[in-house]
């Protein structure tokens, strides 16, 4: 009778949810509240379900999930609760991934840390992007592995047992005392873990950030059809374009960036980063057996790839991570002809991580200096040529920058350059992202395939579908929004000349430079630098609550930018720098704006901010 209960619910929910539930990328975050991340929102989604109250203002009205779609959303919150509800188990213990493989992953790599061995069980065969001798050889995981019959046949086990199965039916698990964690896996959906017992509670924040780090949930979509399936309603998707889809979408790519190597598309842009970092650590210990490889990473870049960085260098002996400072008062050409110089002497392998422009600070570094620092010749102590180094290159704020052709101002660097497919490529409308290699660099991407397919991270039918769709118009959408970006600064610096704005200045713009996005410190006062920062960081509340409670329908509280519509705002110290170190964080508001928004009104609501203070 329960189970009909939740069935029925979950059947009337998916007739009624609000349409953004499938289409939203990133959420308002006026609605969010971290700390009560998914407890909220089930926690109020079970109150409706008590009170059999489906009605889509209901729905609509529920706390966000999730800050980004891509860790978790509605609908996999969702799926995970109904399938918690119908195996007696805590929503929490229930995690959904787009990927196969990577739940298996994260296992292995509390295990690592925790040195604790881990078996792997499963039936029947598993799909080939189960690559258990790289899993030991290049990621460093150690664990045994059996096949079974079925579930009932694993045995006790002294550490972690996992068990994988490929099932036909959603939502069924035959649980056992000797299985600690239950992975199902779902051909074209992705998988879903089940964590079982209350001594693997421990695993479950690790295993979500695993998932926030280096794949997604599983996406929207694919959500509502593993809930259609729960329900039993027919579940068929016809894609029978994807292949025409993705030579479009590589077509698109290749002729955005002016290159001819293989573009792979991830599930997300930390997907497509994590097999960069993955493919090049294989490739150096193929090619550099026995040297140390060390990932330059600036310490204030992205949080998801700073992290992501260091997570993977904890997980590996001969991977060490190295500091380059690259904004304020940090000049990133300086930064990576110093720490060149050093990696060089220790005779390692560098792989130099960078965003240009940077975030949050919209900063250009001289290209010409830059290359020069990059290509230079350097040589080990013993007097050996240096390994050169690889650099990887976030260009996501200016995808539209040809860094890469064979004439570009990095021809001579090998160079792979990845872009977050949530911004400009899709305008919003998916997470999935690219990368690309110049002709120098080209060799690697085979190599970087491999770890993508691995780690089961590639970007689903629906998403290649959409980029199609929009990347043709990406570099007259990143025109568009420039020219309004640009005009705002403008009305910005004349109505409040004490702000200092972070932006690309006309010359870089008219180098092809012309980010959407830019960043505002405001004017303080206070005696102590307490006191000033005080002042200055609820300044910047009070003008994201102007901009959002007055212009409701554009104006959003949101970490993303590149969208089709609107104007999005947010503190990068307490958002994208949510893993960075307290020292290297930027308390400063950036602010995004599209080819599409009412920018007079904008301009309005300023004026009247700054009257006010």
């Amino acid at each position: 009778m329960k189970d009909n209960k939740v069935l029925n619910y979950i059947e009337d929910v998916l007739e009624n949810m609000p349409s953004d539930w499938l289409k939203l990328t990133t959420h308002r975050l006026d609605i969010y509240d971290e700390k009560l991340a998914k407890t909220q929102f089930l926690e109020q989604f079970e109150s409706l379900f008590e009170a059999n109250n489906s009605e889509t203002s209901a729905l609509s009205a529920l706390p966000t999930a999730f800050d980004y779609i891509r860790l978790g959303h509605p609908l996999s919150s969702i799926l995970e609760w109904a399938i918690a509800d119908l195996n007696d188990t805590k929503p929490d213990n229930v995690i959904s991934f787009s990927s196969q493989t990577i739940p298996v992953l994260a296992v292995l790599r509390k295990n690592l840390f925790d040195k604790k061995r881990t078996q792997i069980t499963y039936s029947g065969e598993l799909p080939d992007c189960f690559d258990f001798e790289a899993l030991k050889d290049i990621y460093g995981y150690n664990f045994d592995l059996k096949q079974v019959e079925k579930a009932e046949d694993v045995s006790e086990f002294e550490g972690s047992t996992v068990y994988i199965s490929q099932q036909s039916k959603m939502g069924e698990y035959k649980l056992t005392s000797n299985i600690d964690f239950f992975i199902s896996i779902y051909s074209d959906l992705g998988s879903i873990l089940l964590v079982n017992g209350q001594q693997n509670d421990n695993y479950i924040p690790d295993i979500q950030h695993v998932r926030r780090r280096e794949t997604i949930s599983m996406t929207p979509a694919d959500s509502f059809t593993a809930l259609k399936a729960l329900v039993g309603k027919s579940t068929h998707q016809n894609r029978s374009n994807t292949e025409a889809n993705k030579t479009k979408v590589v077509d698109s790519i290749n002729k955005i960036t002016a290159t001819k190597s293989k573009a792979l598309l991830g599930s997300c842009g930390l997907s497509v980063q994590y097999a960069i970092m993955m493919g090049l650590i294989d490739d150096a210990q193929e090619k550099h057996p026995g040297k140390t490889i060390k990932i330059v990473v600036p310490p204030n870049c992205y949080g998801g790839t700073n992290d992501q960085a260091r997570r993977v260098a904890a997980c590996l002996d001969n991977v060490d991570i190295v500091d380059l400072p690259v904004d304020g008062d940090n000049d990133m050409v300086q930064s990576t002809d110093q720490v060149l110089e050093q990696v060089a002497k220790e005779n390692a392998v560098p792989y130099i991580i960078a965003e240009i422009p940077t975030n949050p600070r919209v900063e250009v570094p001289d290209l010409e200096k830059l290359r020069d620092a990059l290509s230079k010749k350097r040589n080990t102590n013993s007097g050996e040529t240096a390994v050169d180094p690889v650099f990887i290159l976030d260009q996501t704020f200016c995808p539209n920058v040809q860094f890469l052709s064979e004439d570009g101002i990095l021809s001579g660097v090998r160079t792979i350059s990845y872009v977050s497919g949530s911004k400009f490529p899709s305008g919003g409308k998916c997470t999935a992202g690219y990368c690309v290699a110049n002709q120098k660099a080209d060799g690697l991407m085979d190599k970087i395939e491999k770890h993508l397919i691995l780690c089961d991270n590639e970007a689903t039918d629906l998403q290649v579908e959409i980029l199609a769709e929009q990347l043709p118009s990406m570099n007259q959408r990143i025109k568009d929004a420039y020219k309004n970006t640009r005009e705002f600064v403008n009305f910005i610096e004349a109505t409040l000349p004490t702000a200092k704005i972070n932006f690309v200045s006309e010359e870089l713009a008219n180098e092809d430079f012309t980010p959407s996005v830019f960043s505002l410190d405001l004017p303080t006062k206070g005696n102590t630098h307490e006191e000033r920062e005080a002042y200055k960081r609820g300044l910047n509340q009070k003008l994201i609550n102007m901009m959002i409670s007055e212009i409701p329908n554009e104006s959003k509280y949101c970490v993303s930018y590149g969208q089709l519509k609107g104007c999005y705002w947010t503190i990068p110290a307490t958002s994208t720098q949510g893993t960075t170190k307290e020292d290297d964080k930027d308390y400063i508001a950036r602010v995004s704006v599209s080819p599409d928004l009412d920018l007079e009104h904008h301009k309005k609501v300023f004026k009247d901010f700054v009257a006010e203070i």
